[in-house]
C-alpha cells in the first residue's frame, strides 16, 4: 500500500510513504508513482488524538503514544 500526503506535519510537504506485505515501511520525498488511487483521506492529529476522515473507511477516531501536530489531505494507493 502507498501513501501520497500532502501538508503539515511530516518531513517534507508531499511525501510517499510504501508499506510493504512483510511489514516494513519506507519513506521518500515527492510523489512516486505509479499511483492507482484506492481512497482519499484528511488525517487531523491534535497531541496524542488522531481524526481520520476517508472516502472508503468513514470516519475513525485513534490515540497515539507520541504528541504531534499534523493537517495531511491523503491519497492511499495500490502497489
Amino acid at each position: 500500500m502507498k501513501y501520497i500526503e500532502f501538508g503539515i506535519g511530516n518531513r517534507w510537504l508531499v511525501r510517499t510513504e510504501t508499506e510493504k506485505p512483510d511489514g516494513t515501511e519506507t519513506e521518500a520525498r515527492g510523489i512516486i508513482g505509479p499511483v492507482k488511487c484506492r481512497s482519499l483521506y484528511i488525517r487531523v492529529w491534535i497531541r496524542r488524538t488522531v481524526w481520520i476522515l476517508d472516502s472508503q473507511d468513514g470516519f475513525k477516531k485513534a490515540t497515539k503514544p507520541r504528541n504531534q501536530f499534523k493537517v495531511i489531505f491523503g491519497i492511499r494507493s495500490e502497489l
